[in-house]
């Protein structure tokens, strides 16, 4: 195996571990875990500035909107561009404990990868979803979000993917209409 085969395959590997690490990091509420997964210059936004004690600010107030959490990372798709730097999209089924609620989220998380030193980290990480919904209640239209006292983003897929749009703007509407109860993104 050539040189740059392996390469491409140890970029690959640290990639998907950053997944994995960032899924533990929130789940066991590890903020050191969380700050090592990202470059040392992340940009978080204007309220927390830029570096790993930026990404820290981010993430706490976050982790204390839910108790207990469940990040089951399902599948990893990465498309290396050049030697330092990569995208990804990472699927992910979470549940958070939300007071008496056990909240089911259906993520993809939109990523961009950089390595600094030898070392992949995060430089951006989009959170796209499909629904937000207690455990066994069926994600209802027209939002797909129901979690109780949570104020969050709402779900931008399927229609954030151009694709969505592309692929069903020929069928007709009653066919779509026979499929979902409200085709249209979420109001």
């Amino acid at each position: 195996m050539d040189e740059s085969r392996i390469e491409r395959i140890e970029a690959q590997l640290a990639i998907q571990q950053l997944a994995v690490g960032y899924a533990i990091a929130i789940d066991s509420r590890n903020l050191d875990l969380m700050v090592e997964q990202w470059v040392p210059d992340a940009w978080m936004g204007k309220a927390h500035g830029q570096g790993r004690e930026a990404v820290r600010s981010f993430f706490e107030p976050i982790l204390e909107h839910f108790y207990r959490s469940i990040h089951m990372v399902m599948g990893h798709r990465i498309v290396l561009i050049g030697e330092d730097n990569a995208t990804g999209e990472v699927y992910c089924r979470a549940e958070h404990e939300s007071g008496s609620d056990w909240v089911v989220q259906a993520i993809v998380y939109a990523d961009t990868y950089r390595r600094v030193d030898g070392q992949w980290g995060f430089m951006k990480r989009k959170h796209q979803h499909w629904y937000s919904t207690p455990m066994g209640v069926a994600p209802q239209p027209p939002s797909f979000e129901n979690w109780p006292g949570h104020i969050g983003p709402l779900p931008d897929l399927p229609h954030a993917w151009p694709t969505w749009d592309r692929f069903w703007s020929g069928v007709d509407a009653s066919t779509i209409d026979g499929h979902s109860r409200h085709p249209g993104p979420a109001s």
